[in-house]
């Protein structure tokens, strides 16, 4: 599942707002904007592009009964794509790379991994919980979307040691006060020794031993943004993942 001997696909420097810090912070409300293009588009689109037409199965899930969501929020990316350097007709858009990419309301998830180089995650209540009702997931990291897929959060942060009861009700908690138009975002950080950005592990295999903050020559960070849609009430998980080589990393403050 490896990109060895292509190029990396690597940006060569951070959001201000991701700046590293040796405390990572926690979630915080969302005041830049949440959907970005950035200067590796063109060759993370280009691997995306890939992965979609090789790998259907492994990065796009969506429920039937989630379709109403998916396409509530291809709505939403679509309107906002005018100010990110696309050109958006009745039915098809124009990206910064000069892709011409059909916008297809029957698959949904399909046609935003084609128009963004981020992964979006759907969210949606069932019960006392939410559920992974439908993703478009390119660029994993280190886990499987079809291990995750249908599956509530409890479930999905199988086998994270500190996901306690107590932090599943945080989540929860969390999930359950996201209110439209006021988004939420974090982000996280990684050390990886391949570049690559498919990264799916199964939650059953082995983690790295002595994996820290500085382990390994890439450097791998997401901007995860949480939102809420208007009409169906879905949380979205909005992943924009960038991957710097060492020397590009700025140092920690």
């Amino acid at each position: 599942m490896s990109q060895r001997g292509m190029a990396a696909i690597l940006q060569t420097h951070l959001p201000e707002d991701m700046r590293m810090s040796r405390a990572l912070p926690g979630i915080r409300p969302e005041t830049g904007p949440w959907l970005r293009v950035d200067e590796a588009y063109a060759e993370q689109m280009a691997r995306r592009e890939d992965l979609l037409a090789a790998h259907p199965a492994d990065v796009l899930y969506l429920e039937p009964d989630a379709h109403p969501a998916a396409d509530e929020l291809l709505t939403m990316v679509l309107e906002l794509l005018p100010e990110l350097g696309f050109d958006v007709l009745a039915n098809s858009a124009r990206c910064p790379d000069g892709r011409l990419v059909r916008i297809d309301r029957v698959a949904p998830m399909a046609t935003l991994g084609r128009l963004c180089q981020n992964d979006f995650v759907l969210m949606q209540q069932c019960g006392e919980e939410h559920v992974l009702t439908g993703a478009v997931l390119c660029f994993p990291a280190s886990w499987q979307l079809g291990e995750k897929a249908g599956r509530p959060l409890t479930e999905i942060h199988i086998p994270v040691e500190d996901y306690t009861d107590d932090m599943a009700r945080r989540v929860q908690r969390l999930f359950d006060g996201i209110h439209v138009g006021r988004p939420l975002w974090r982000f996280n950080q990684l050390w990886y020794e391949d570049p690559e950005l498919f990264q799916p592990r199964s939650e059953n295999a082995p983690r790295r031993v002595g994996a820290g903050l500085q382990d390994g020559p890439y450097y791998r960070t997401e901007r995860q943004t949480l939102l809420r849609l208007p009409h169906s009430r879905a949380v979205v998980f909005v992943i924009h993942t960038y991957v710097l080589a060492r020397a590009d990393v700025p140092p920690l403050v």
